[in-house]
């Protein structure tokens, strides 16, 4: 969650400069809730009756956007799309998913969420550019690919 301030801060700075007649404002979870001061899940703007995007730093298996979109319900804020910056391509269930389609995390998620998951980057984006460097990156190479046979759901 901590790691979360400075990515939803500048988000909402990105989107205030580029749309500085929309009312950016942003909100991140705690990792616990609290029970005095201000209390609640949520820290920064009140969501209720907001439309949300939510933005998280990597997506694995999914449950992060799926527990932060339960905490948005609760806060009576509509979500309408989800960002994350890294898309690690997992399938949903990693290796342990049984026989049949494999389904990635981002898929899984848009439907079960009804809305737009975005992704910035992706582990074959990732991989791509480790493969194009002459440098020590490329060193990294069948480890990225190991774990995308693993867990991938390309």
């Amino acid at each position: 969650a901590y790691k979360g301030i400075p990515l939803a801060a500048g988000v909402a700075a990105a989107l205030a400069r580029r749309a500085p007649h929309l009312p950016i404002s942003y909100a991140y979870n705690r990792k616990e809730a609290k029970d005095h001061g201000e209390g609640g899940d949520l820290v920064g703007a009140p969501l209720i009756g907001k439309r949300v995007l939510l933005v998280d730093d990597v997506i694995s298996a999914g449950t992060a956007i799926r527990e932060s979109a339960k905490i948005l319900t609760r806060a009576q804020a509509t979500l309408v799309a989800a960002c994350v910056a890294l898309d690690r391509q997992e399938a949903t269930g990693g290796k342990d998913i049984p026989t049949g389609p494999r389904i990635s995390a981002v898929a899984a998620a848009a439907s079960e969420l009804a809305v737009p998951v975005f992704s910035i980057l992706t582990l074959s984006n990732l991989l791509a550019y480790l493969q194009s460097q002459n440098t020590d990156l490329k060193s990294h190479v069948a480890a990225v690919q190991a774990y995308r046979d693993n867990y991938g759901a390309l």
